[in-house]
C-alpha cells in the first residue's frame, strides 16, 4: 500500500476505463507482495525452511451413520501446539488442531456437523464453496455463543447495528448440508461477523472434501498420493503467540485491525498444514494437490523450482467448484485468499534424489518458498490425466434476467471497505434473484478483491475486454478480481430461499464491512 492513496488509485482505476470494460492490474508486484495489505513481522528467530515433515490433516470419523447421512462433531476449543520448533503457540482450532480435521463426503449425500463451541468469543461455522440452505450457510450475525452467554442485542464495534433476523444459539449448533453438488475440493472456517480474520489467523480452519462417482470413475491419483495443502502466513510475537493487530486483543467489543493494516494482514511465515516450510518425501510418481489458499490477505504465484523439463508442471484438473472440463497445464498459478486448484504433478518426470521447491514468486524473503519435495524412488504408477474430464455446461449470458454491477471500493474509516458505496447492513439486500434463473454480475475493483458468492458457484464471462483470463475456467465461487478491473461472472441462483452474503475474501477488508446481501426467492 505504500505510496499509494486508495481514493486516487480507484480515481485511476475508473479513469482508465474500468467503468468501459478495461481491466488494467495498477497494484500487480506493489511491495513485492502483489497482494492488497501490509507485512507483520514475527518478533523470534524463524526456523531454516524445509527441515520438518510435511503433516497431513487427520480425517474425521462421524460419530453415526445413517441411510442418508452421516453426523459429525467438532468442538471449537483454545489448545497449545508447537508450531515453531521448541516453541509452544496458543490457538483456537476446531477439536484443538490446525488445520482442522478434514470432513469427507459424498456428493448428493447430506452430511450433518454439530459444533460446539468452547472459546470465550461467539463463532460461526461457514462451510466455503457449499451449496448450503441458509439456516446452515454461516450467516456471519447467526453466532454461537460462549456456553452461559446471553445473547447480544448489536454487532460488536459496529454502533447502533442490529440484525433482528439473526438466529443465535448458545454452546452449540447443528449445520447440516445437503451437498447436492460435483465433487470438489471444500473448507470450512469461522465466519464470526467482525472477527472472521482474527478467528481464521488463530487456527479456525479446515478442509471438507467431496468425492463422487464421476470422479472416482477417473484414473486420478488418489489415497496418499492425493495431499490436500492449506497454504498460510502468520506472524509470531516474541513469547510464541500468534500476532495480529487487532484492535480489540479479547475479540469481545469492537471489530477490526488497526489503521496500518486496514488494507490486509500479511504474515512473513508461510504454514502448509500448519508447518512451517515443511518438507514432503515423494515417490517419482504423479501427486495431486489440492491447493487451498487459507491466508487473510496473501496472493501467491506458485511454480515448481527447477521446472520439469518440457514445463508445464502444474495440471490442474479442478477449480472452487469441481474438475474442470479438461485439463489446462501452467508454469505456474495464482491463487488468491480462499481460491482452491486441484493440479497433478508427476515427480516422474524427476530423477530420484532430486528436490523439487514449491516457490511463490510474489514473495520476498520468507514468503519466496512454500514447500519442499524430495523424489525418493520410482515405483508403479497406474493414474494419468485424461483429456476430457465431466463435462461443464456453460451458462448462456443471453438467458440472464438481469445484469448487475458491484463497485468494491475503499471510502476511509473504520468501515470504510464498501459494495456499492455503502458499508455491510443486515437489514439491507444488494440484489433479490429469484430461485431458477441465472444473473450476471458486474464486479469493478480498486484494488486487489478476492471475491466470493455464497449458495452459488459461477462461470467467469470475461475481464475487462477480453474473456475469461488463464485461471478463470470450470466451476468458481472466489474470483480474484485484480486492481482497477471489471470482470463479469453468470450464476444460477437454485434450491435455496433465503439470506445469503457475498463479500471480499481479504478477511480484514471483510471484517471492516466489504459485504453485502443477496436474498433468493
Amino acid at each position: 500500500m505504500t505510496g499509494f492513496d486508495r481514493r486516487t488509485l480507484l480515481k485511476l482505476a475508473v479513469a482508465t476505463g474500468v467503468g468501459a470494460g478495461i481491466g488494467i492490474p495498477l497494484m500487480s508486484g506493489v511491495g513485492g507482495s502483489s497482494s492488497t495489505g501490509t507485512v507483520l513481522r514475527s518478533q523470534l528467530p524463524l526456523p531454516e525452511p524445509f527441515t520438518q515433515p510435511l503433516t497431513i490433516p487427520p480425517v474425521l470419523t462421524p460419530v453415526r451413520t445413517e441411510a442418508d447421512a452421516d453426523h459429525y462433531e467438532l468442538v471449537q476449543r483454545a489448545a497449545t501446539v508447537e508450531i515453531l520448533p521448541g516453541v509452544p503457540t496458543r490457538i483456537w482450532g476446531y477439536n484443538g488442531i490446525f488445520p482442522g480435521p478434514t470432513i469427507v463426503s459424498r456428493s448428493g449425500r447430506t452430511t450433518v456437523v454439530r459444533h460446539r463451541n468452547t472459546l470465550p468469543v461467539p463463532v460461526v461455522a461457514h462451510l466455503h464453496g457449499g451449496h448450503t440452505p441458509g439456516s446452515s450457510d454461516g450467516y456471519p450475525t447467526d453466532l454461537i455463543l460462549p456456553p452461559g452467554s446471553s445473547q447480544p442485542m448489536t454487532m460488536p464495534g459496529m454502533p447502533g447495528m442490529v440484525d433482528p433476523r439473526a438466529v443465535v444459539t448458545v454452546g452449540e449448533r447443528t449445520y447440516t448440508y445437503p451437498l447436492r453438488q460435483p465433487a470438489a475440493t471444500l473448507w470450512y472456517h469461522d465466519h464470526r461477523m467482525g472477527f472472521t480474520g482474527a478467528s481464521v489467523w488463530r487456527g479456525l480452519a479446515g478442509f471438507h472434501l467431496v468425492h463422487g462417482d464421476e470422479e472416482d470413475a477417473l484414473p486420478l491419483p488418489r489415497g496418499d498420493r492425493d495431499l490436500p495443502l492449506l497454504i498460510a502466513d502468520r506472524a509470531f510475537a516474541s513469547d510464541g503467540s500468534l500476532r495480529y493487530p487487532s484492535v480489540d486483543a479479547s475479540l469481545r467489543e469492537t471489530a477490526g485491525v488497526t489503521a496500518t493494516y486496514s488494507g490486509g494482514v500479511l504474515g512473513d511465515v508461510i504454514l502448509v498444514n500448519g508447518t512451517p516450510w515443511p518438507v514432503a518425501e515423494v515417490p517419482a510418481v504423479r501427486h495431486r494437490l489440492r491447493l487451498l489458499n487459507a491466508s487473510n490477505a496473501r496472493r501467491y504465484r506458485l511454480a515448481l523450482d527447477p521446472p520439469p523439463p518440457g514445463g508445464g508442471g502444474l495440471v490442474q484438473i479442478g477449480s472452487d467448484g469441481g474438475l474442470l472440463a479438461g485439463p489446462r497445464s501452467h508454469d505456474a498459478i495464482e491463487i488468491a485468499p480462499a481460491e482452491r486448484f486441484d493440479v497433478i504433478v508427476d515427480f516422474g518426470r524427476y530423477a530420484p534424489g532430486q528436490e523439487v521447491t514449491l516457490v511463490n514468486q510474489f514473495g520476498a524473503g520468507s514468503t519466496t518458498v512454500v514447500l519442499r519435495f524430495r523424489i525418493t524412488r520410482r515405483e508403479t504408477d497406474d493414474t494419468r490425466v485424461p483429456a476430457t474430464l465431466p463435462t461443464v455446461p456453460p451458462l448462456d449470458p443471453a438467458k440472464a434476467a438481469v445484469t448487475r454491477t458491484m463497485l468494491f471500493s475503499d471510502h476511509g474509516g473504520s468501515m470504510g471497505w464498501q459494495i456499492n458505496g455503502r458499508p455491510y447492513s443486515p437489514g439491507y439486500a444488494n440484489a433479490n434473484p429469484r430461485l431458477g434463473t441465472v444473473e450476471v454480475w458486474r464486479l469493478i475493483s480498486d484494488f486487489h478483491h478476492p471475491i466470493h458468492l455464497h449458495l452459488v458457484h459461477f462461470q467467469v464471462l470475461s475481464r475487462g475486454l477480453s474473456g475469461p483470463g488463464e485461471y478463470d475456467g470450470g466451476w468458481k465461487d472466489t474470483l480474484d478480481l485484480r486492481p482497477a478491473e471489471e470482470a463479469a461472472v453468470i450464476a444460477r441462483f437454485d434450491d435455496y430461499a433465503g439470506r445469503f452474503v457475498f463479500h471480499c475474501h481479504n478477511l480484514e477488508h471483510e471484517d471492516m464491512a466489504m459485504m453485502a446481501n443477496f436474498e433468493t426467492r
